[in-house]
């Protein structure tokens, strides 16, 4: 939503009704993953991509229709040996794109995700894509969190977001069920599809809902006021991370040096990791790097993280004989084994670039494939789909996660 929601917005304020046309599900190598969106206006205008192009014609073609419709219509693009001229993706992917209008009638609790979205408030929109009565199809359940530690994970805030469920699926017990099930992968900060029985039975089939969420970026954390910081912050930034820079000396964490940061922190590193973690502003998706690479900031700092019980990724810079110094002086310091394996050091993949802003595309590349299971291998060296979904699965037969979004979009 966040692309395009900023002139849907604009039509929906002016009474428009505006064509709207989400990725709901993908298979293969889908180019844009669930989430993507495509809007078209009254006059025509087209915001947004389902698709990269492969198939923006014709979902154009439906969004346009749909502001004159009253029917929602989900459907399915791929091509199959038997119609290899129909419409459909040329990477040989397949995806399920959901079609419906948009307008104040429709849709009134728009202007409220928005402003969730605007101060970074965690908010879920589970919608009816698929049913056998056709008049259930786009209904809307809005849901947010009900107590603190889903929105303290995802937007950073200490206090707790009140439950707000706004609109209706059809039933007090279908939409109490959907909310639980929808605050778990609120949390987790993924858009996913959930299935039920036509009157909402556990584990049945008939009718499908489409997950969207929306919740805070992912936070970067780099230690080290140093030009290899300089060129992560704006890496970071470009892979949408809520980026802090920490560095205890004054002189050089300033937020002129680091104008892309979202924050500049004067501090002692592991001080200010500790009091974050306390704060219940570290969570899963942190990232943590550290390029001081000077033991009297880089031990205790990485001391702490190492300890904590769960982020995305810990990396640190420095020599193959720095490091080596450095997993000692972590050893004395009373790290058990299993907490310094988790560390990435030297930090990055090997790229063999030199500058500081080809160190921050491998840094980047290395935490990008530890959170998504990635071999950092060349593709042509490998063989199977190029965006498997192996690695994107949860546990649930019932709740299928397609694809794990940095800032999921509608």
């Amino acid at each position: 939503m966040r692309d395009v929601l900023p002139q849907l917005l604009s039509w929906w304020h002016a009474g428009e009704v505006v064509g709207v046309g989400t990725v709901v599900a993908t298979f293969g190598s889908a180019p844009l993953p669930p989430g993507a969106t495509m809007i078209v206006g009254p006059d025509g205008t087209s915001v947004g991509s389902v698709s990269g192009g492969c198939v923006e014609g014709a979902v154009y073609d439906l969004a346009s229709a749909a502001v004159n419709s009253r029917t929602p219509v989900l459907v399915r693009y791929g091509i199959s040996e038997e119609d290899a001229l129909a419409v459909g993706l040329t990477c040989g992917g397949t995806l399920d794109v959901f079609v419906d209008r948009v307008s104040r009638q429709t849709y009134p609790e728009l202007d409220t995700i928005a402003a969730d979205i605007e101060v970074g408030r965690a908010v879920a929109v589970a919608t009816v894509i698929e049913h056998p009565n056709p008049a259930r199809l786009g209904r809307r359940l809005v849901v947010r969190p009900s107590d603190g530690t889903a929105d303290r994970a995802n937007t950073g805030s200490k206090g707790a977001t009140p439950a707000r469920t706004v609109s209706t699926l059809g039933s007090t017990r279908l939409d109490g069920m959907v909310r639980d099930d929808v605050l778990s992968i609120l949390a987790a900060g993924h858009n996913a599809t959930l299935s039920y029985g036509p009157n909402g039975d556990r584990g049945g089939e008939g009718m499908r809902l489409f997950v969207w969420t929306c919740v805070s970026r992912p936070r970067l954390i780099v230690f080290g006021a140093t030009d290899f910081a300089t060129a992560l912050t704006r890496v970071g930034g470009l892979l949408g991370y809520h980026v802090t820079v920490c560095d205890a000396r004054p002189v050089f964490a300033t937020k002129t040096r680091f104008p892309q940061a979202d924050e500049v922190v004067v501090d002692w590193p592991h001080r200010y990791l500790r009091r974050e973690r306390d704060a219940g502003r570290i969570d899963p998706r942190t990232v943590i790097t550290i390029l001081t690479h000077d033991p009297k900031f880089d031990v205790p700092v990485l001391a702490e993280a190492l300890r904590l019980p769960e982020v995305a990724y810990i990396g640190a810079m420095g020599s193959r004989k720095t490091n080596t110094d450095r997993l000692a002086r972590l050893r004395e310091a009373g790290l058990a084994a299993s907490q310094v394996s988790r560390l990435h050091s030297p930090i990055g993949l090997d790229l063999r670039g030199r500058t500081p802003e080809e160190t921050a595309i491998s840094v980047a590349a290395e935490f990008i494939a530890t959170r998504c299971g990635g071999t950092g291998r060349p593709l042509r060296d490998l063989t199977g789909p190029i965006h498997s979904l192996e690695t994107n699965r949860l546990e649930s037969p019932r709740l299928h996660k397609f694809h794990e979004n940095v800032e999921p979009t509608l």
